[in-house]
């Protein structure tokens, strides 16, 4: 078991959806991007399902789903919208019909090679019972696309050189090894959360059109469950709160 990693001077976090790099692992980037780190969200599809109303039209919801990541950036790592713009980074797939081809891999070993991220967060594909296809295809994307990203002899028509990260964290992970401390940054964490209105009732259980002794109840309610899943995470590291990952180096 270890604990909280030297500060990246640069990190990319990578997740299926809009909202999932919040979920499972914004404090640990707030916590970074407080002590200097450059920090880049890369989002594998357009959120186009993640509602409820069957009436909702696509792209509208794919534009504000985008809006929102970009707010709930800005909000873990204190930039501006100019910054949030530059380092949210958006791939086109449909949301539940994600693939692993040489298309999605070249895509994100694209963005490593631009980027050049010691470390990469992103969804543990070999979770068991796991039931999205889109968070075990982006784990086996990801791991995919940095073994492309390391050798000169994939994807040379890429206009970037060939980058080794030194370290990567699966997030929702089946064997946690490693935690990093976030008891200061639980707060962010939640307020990014909470920017990602679009989801507060499908995803978080909170229903803005309820009463307001309702919606401040289930609002409570997810922050506790936020806090207590911090909580048993941070017991098994020695800490008072804890975002947990499988770390995996030697890439």
């Amino acid at each position: 078991m270890t604990q909280n990693i030297d500060v990246p001077e640069v990190a990319l976090a990578i997740g299926a959806h809009p909202d999932d790099i919040d979920f499972h692992c914004s404090a640990t980037l707030a916590k970074w991007a407080a002590r200097g780190c450059e920090v880049h969200y890369l989002v594998m599809t357009d959120g186009s399902k993640g509602t409820w109303d069957s009436h909702e039209n696509r792209e509208n919801l794919i534009a504000l789903r985008r809006f929102e990541q970009r707010e709930a950036y800005m909000i873990v790592t204190g930039s501006d919208m100019v910054i949030a713009e530059q380092r949210t980074h958006f791939l086109p797939y449909v949301d539940g019909e994600l693939e692993i081809t040489n298309k999605e891999i070249s895509a994100v070993c694209a963005i490593i090679r631009q980027i050049q991220p010691q470390v990469i967060l992103a969804h543990d594909p070999w979770k068991r019972y796991r039931l999205h296809p889109d968070h075990r295809k982006t784990g086996f994307i990801v791991t995919d696309a940095i073994v492309a990203a390391r050798d000169p002899l994939f994807y040379p028509e890429q206009k970037w050189p060939h980058f080794r990260p030194k370290l990567l964290m699966l997030f929702e992970a089946d064997e946690i090894d490693h935690g990093e401390d976030i008891s200061q940054y639980e707060e962010i964490k939640i307020s990014a959360l909470l920017k990602h209105k679009s989801q507060l009732l499908s995803t978080m259980g909170i229903d803005i059109s309820a009463t307001e002794d309702v919606y401040r109840e289930k609002l409570s309610a997810f922050e506790t469950d936020i806090e207590n899943k911090h909580i048993r995470a941070g017991e098994v590291f020695n800490l008072t709160k804890a975002e947990s990952y499988k770390l995996m180096t030697n890439l």
